[in-house]
């Protein structure tokens, strides 16, 4: 079906869904919102008179953001992150710099408060881009929505050789700045803020998992996912996790589920957030997207 992607062989187990090419037009009041060509997932569970229970793992302030999104969608979001993020003190890097770098909305606060609010910001995607202008950065540039693309966003923006600073998190991937440094980029880390684990796994999700009381999971962040697996295993629910069905923004946010054998996972076929969202919605009965095998019965399919 257009608009729908399956999984490559590479990624075992899991399913991979995508958002229409075409925008949904909306059906009658009250109706659920579909892709254009027949058949699809619809982005409103409540379609089919079904609304899910849906934990959102992500930090806050973002992951408030996520549930009201979710809750909009006629679902009944559970906000409880695993990981707190919070300033990491380092003071910002002496220039002079050409360009600043930014891979997560959750390095804006800090950078918006220091000299480097001053340069040109260059984006991983639409959601930090949105964040930097919301703290009046400006210019503000947008990438594809993962680092390859943002590296390229830069090689074709700036010359070999500029003065770059990445605001970024304490855990970070190697990318972009190893594509970066080999291009001949000049690049400089700041560790703005950190992502700290939660002790134990928040009580409402140890609760709602132990009466199977969560259909689906939002994952946005390898390290948010393997805590939220750590936690449910540490609490004794990971039987209970593992029957959940677990939406991971990337088949890197899914990396460590995978690692794990987890096989209620589905990934998200473009990195964005309408994307993740989209495939919450009910699969309809003359659909051929492929879902999560884990799903439970009577919740896949209207």
């Amino acid at each position: 079906m257009e608009g729908w992607s399956r999984e490559g062989a590479g990624t075992p187990r899991g399913g991979r869904y995508g958002a229409p090419d075409n925008p949904p037009t909306r059906g009658g009041p009250g109706g659920p919102e579909r892709p254009h060509g027949g058949g699809g997932r619809v982005t409103r569970a409540t379609g089919c008179g079904t609304a899910l229970r849906v934990w959102v793992a992500r930090p806050l302030p973002a992951g408030a953001r996520t549930a009201e999104r979710v809750a909009g969608l006629g679902h009944r979001p559970l906000l409880a992150p695993v990981l707190d993020l919070a300033p990491s003190g380092a003071p910002p890097p002496v220039g002079p710099f050409d360009a600043l770098v930014l891979t997560s909305a959750s390095a804006v606060p800090a950078v918006a408060g220091s000299p480097l609010a001053g340069l040109p910001a260059y984006c991983v995607g639409g959601r930090t881009a949105a964040a930097a202008k919301a703290a009046g950065l400006r210019p503000v540039h947008e990438a594809g929505g993962d680092a390859r693309a943002l590296a390229a966003l830069i090689g074709a923006a700036l010359p070999r050789g500029a003065r770059l600073v990445h605001a970024a998190g304490r855990e970070r991937k190697d990318e972009p700045a190893a594509t970066l440094g080999a291009r001949g980029y000049r690049l400089t880390v700041w560790v703005a803020y950190a992502a700290r684990p939660l002790p134990v796994l928040p009580e409402p999700v140890a609760a709602a998992l132990a009466e199977d009381g969560i259909d689906a999971a939002l994952h946005y962040s390898r390290r948010s996912a393997a805590t939220a697996l750590g936690l449910a295993r540490a609490a004794g629910r990971e039987d209970a996790f593992r029957r959940v069905a677990h939406h991971c923004l990337s088949a890197d946010v899914a990396a460590p589920l995978v690692a794990a054998g987890v096989p209620s996972h589905v990934v998200a076929a473009r990195p964005d957030e309408e994307t993740l969202l989209a495939g919450l919605g009910p699969v309809l009965s003359n659909s051929n997207a492929e879902t999560s095998p884990g799903l439970r019965p009577g919740l896949e399919r209207c």
